[in-house]
């Protein structure tokens, strides 16, 4: 798997600067007084670097964002990278600075001249961030990437602040590598393997095969993996870390490792690209990466449904009905509206068992979501006021875009079905949160509960400031935040 590139902080060392070579990044503020480390580089470049501090093209950029000198003149470096930010910088700008610095990183070696500013640690996160690459399936020679180091006043305070943003920058990886990898190696199997490995971090790790699932009553979640080789699975995480027999706070994820629509087959046209929709799993997985890594003092349990969605003459058709775990009978309208139903037996098997506190469950549910906003946010959907603010003020803090939508007893009706107790689709209109009723239908009463539609945001056709282009990790850095606010407190 991918590793987020070592970052070594070492104190601030003006005479090592000329001898540098490879890339190195200052940071600066129009109008600012030049720090020592920027008064010795500007010497060594006769004047060239507080002439560019003060040209219209550095005033005009945005914070965090930088300007490029090649080859500068009287130092080693081949790059020098002069970056907006101030001393008053926010974590977001802060990330986004170090975001710059990491989209350019290669082979050669990289300093970051942090000195005293204090969101230091961030700019190491956002580099790390910004500097991933999937290429486990690209042939030719493999080259190491070029050392990190970051030159700081307090080298062992600034280390200390970074060491749990590793922690979740390794949750982050993990996550982004399991969504960018090809369904043909991301089987069931595969993925359950890899979880199972995690046992080596200090997790609890079960996984649940079709006859135990059988036997559990989960005919939704089987139901969908029926046309398929790969055999469905649920795998239980457990972190405890918190007070023993204290009840866990839960995460669900749907892992459709591809969907392919089912018998109701999707266009040919991007269906590539549903290699993601176990995304929901990916982001739980990587969260108890997380939690495990930096020793949470919390006690939470991630369970994913893992299914592969297939054409197959043992396929689920369209008029079917699977009764789910719950009791509850589901007229399956539409096949490729499946994640609904391996969240169902998931999520009612985790109220069952674990009793928890709350329950997270996220998926790459619906295309309604990004008609309705974009690739910029994912839905919130939920029963719980604190619950949903809690979350929604972590993702907020952490820069992943999140936005409340509505739910109501009224989208009910377009559930019903003739024959069943329900359908599994209620049309297009609404399509997320008919989708979000959907799952309600199978969270017990007074059981705090958000669901997550994150279909626009887990795998991304354009860079941004902190993920090349591919899958994003949305949603760790935001339920590692919420579960540090609001178990780990005190």
């Amino acid at each position: 798997m991918s590793h987020p590139l070592p970052i070594r902080f070492r104190d601030t060392d003006l005479e090592a600067l000329a001898r540098q070579t490879g890339r190195m990044a200052l940071l600066a503020e129009p109008g600012s007084t030049l720090s020592p480390a920027a008064r010795r580089i500007d010497r060594a470049m006769k004047g060239a670097l507080s002439r560019a501090v003060a040209s219209d093209a550095f005033d005009k950029l945005k914070p965090g964002e930088a300007l490029e000198m090649s080859f500068p003149s009287g130092l080693a470096v081949d790059v020098l990278l002069l970056v907006r930010l101030s001393k008053r910088a926010d974590i977001a700008e802060a990330r986004k600075a170090g975001g710059a610095i990491g989209k350019g990183h290669g082979t050669t070696p990289c300093l970051i001249l942090g000195e005293s500013h204090p969101r230091a640690a961030d700019i190491a996160f956002g580099f790390a961030l910004r500097a991933y690459e999937f290429n486990a399936h690209k042939t030719g020679e493999k080259k190491d990437p070029g050392a990190v180091a970051m030159m700081v006043a307090d080298a062992e305070k600034v280390a200390k602040a970074a060491a749990p943003m590793a922690a979740v920058a390794e949750g982050v990886f993990f996550t982004r590598d399991l969504v960018n990898e090809p369904a043909n190696v991301l089987t069931t199997y595969d993925f359950a393997a890899r979880l199972a490995a995690m046992q080596e971090l200090g997790l609890d790790v079960e996984i649940l095969e079709e006859p135990e699932l059988l036997k559990l009553g989960m005919g939704a979640l089987l139901g969908v993996g029926q046309g398929s080789e790969s055999p469905s699975k649920v795998v239980v995480m457990h972190w405890n870390g918190g007070k023993k027999g204290e009840a866990p706070f839960a995460l669900v994820g749907k892992g459709v490792v591809f969907d392919s629509g089912g018998i109701s087959i999707k266009p040919a046209a991007g269906m590539e690209e549903m290699t993601m929709d176990m995304g929901g799993a990916g982001v739980v997985a990587g969260v108890m990466r997380t939690l495990a890594l930096r020793k949470a003092k919390a006690n939470v349990v991630g369970l994913v449904g893992l299914v592969e969605n297939m054409p197959d003459g043992r396929a689920q058709r369209p008029g079917d009905v699977v009764r789910s775990m719950k009791g509850d009978t589901i007229e399956v309208i539409n096949t490729d509206a499946e994640g609904r139903l391996v969240l169902a037996d998931v999520l009612w098997y985790a109220q069952e068992r674990f009793r928890p506190t709350g329950i997270i469950n996220l998926a790459t549910l619906t295309g309604a979501i990004i008609i309705a906003l974009g690739h910029e946010n994912a839905g919130v959907f939920s029963n719980d006021v604190p619950l949903a603010s809690a979350f929604l003020k972590a993702a907020a803090a952490e820069g992943e875009g999140a936005w409340m939508m509505p739910m109501g007893d009224s989208y009910d009706a377009k559930l019903k079905s003739r024959i069943a107790d329900m359908m599994n689709v209620g049309g297009r209109e609404g399509g997320a949160i008919t989708a979000a009723q959907f799952l309600k239908r199978f969270i017990k009463p007074d059981m705090p509960w958000c669901h997550l539609d994150i279909a626009g945001t887990a795998l991304l056709k354009n860079d941004t400031s902190l993920a090349p282009k591919g899958a994003t990790g949305w949603g760790v850095m935001a339920l590692d935040r919420m579960i540090r606010d609001r178990f780990e407190k005190g």
